[in-house]
């Protein structure tokens, strides 16, 4: 898209995106920083632009409001993982291309795709990029999982990590040693159109995407794109299988992490378990359903 062309511009910002007690103040000011450099960007351009600030996890009749009296060309999520996932749950039936700025403490999804860590660069993408289609995963019926869902320890680590009045690395050093300590198998059934799989396992994750915002890359068959999604069994808990999450791309050992792909799952497990999609606990939960919802969405790339 030529920058030159006049645009109408939605902004979605969420100033509590990973903000939790003592470093609530270091990311407002980052917050602030996103927010003025991005004023300063427009302000000498022909483009028609609104900022809406939310306020909650809950505002998804704010943001349909918003959409449908401004009818934007583009909007633009700043945010999380947790904050796509809502503006997306929101505007998707709109085809309306959505670009996602990270500016959230899990940015999963923007690492997915490419996205700088800078303003500038954002911007120029917003302006140059390509509009693509990609897949979403419907989970029980009204949840749209645009990255990563997952039951066990993972939904542990970020109810958990919620809860810490720390972020950044030693926010998550603390929180791991606790689920560690804390953890427990599932016994879980997973049933799709062509099988049918009982396991013991730690972690059950319906994937979309690759990778956690921390850089673990958790499913190597990713494809946003394709039609289907993963299902990632971790059965056993192996130092050689986390480092090749997060330092390697090689094949999983199946033994300890079994993949599989699917166009809709159902999960029951014997006990409830914690449960978590993008990155926003939902809570204990027994029973998921999970169906893909090909080309969903439209999602800005970078043109490369």
């Amino acid at each position: 898209m030529p920058e030159q062309e006049v645009l109408k511009l939605l902004f979605i910002l969420n100033p509590n995106a990973g903000s939790r007690k003592h470093s609530k103040r270091k990311w407002l000011h980052s917050f602030i920083n996103w927010e003025t450099e991005i004023r300063a960007y427009l302000k000498n351009t022909s483009h028609q632009f609104q900022l809406y600030n939310i306020t909650s996890d809950h505002e998804h009749e704010s943001i349909k409001y918003w959409a449908e009296k401004l009818q934007p060309d583009r909007v633009v999520v700043v945010g999380g993982d947790g904050t796509v996932k809502l503006v997306v749950e929101a505007i998707a039936e709109t085809g309306i291309p959505i670009c996602i700025f990270p500016g959230g403490s899990a940015n999963g999804m923007a690492k997915e795709i490419g996205m700088p860590q800078e303003v500038a660069g954002c911007m120029k993408i917003l302006f140059q990029g390509k509009p693509q289609t990609i897949d979403t995963i419907c989970i029980n019926e009204k949840h749209l999982c645009v990255h990563l869902s997952d039951i066990g320890i993972n939904a542990q680590l970020v109810k958990y990590f919620e809860e810490n009045d720390m972020r950044g690395k030693w926010g998550y050093a603390k929180e791991i040693f606790r689920v560690l300590w804390r953890k427990r198998l599932m016994d879980v059934e997973i049933v799709s159109r062509q099988r049918k799989i009982i396991r013991q396992a730690f972690m059950v994750v319906l994937a979309n995407a690759s990778s956690y915002g921390t850089g673990a890359r958790i499913n190597p068959l990713s494809n946003v794109r394709d039609g289907i999604f993963e299902v990632v069994i971790l059965r056993k808990l192996s130092l050689t299988e986390l480092f090749k999450m997060l330092f390697y791309n090689r094949k999983f050992n199946a033994k300890k992490t079994e993949i599989f792909q699917a166009e809709a799952v159902a999960i029951k497990v014997k006990r409830r378990v914690y449960f978590q999609i993008d990155g926003e606990y939902l809570g204990k939960t027994k029973k998921i359903t999970a169906v893909i919802k090909h080309n969903a969405v439209n999602i800005i790339f970078p043109s490369k």
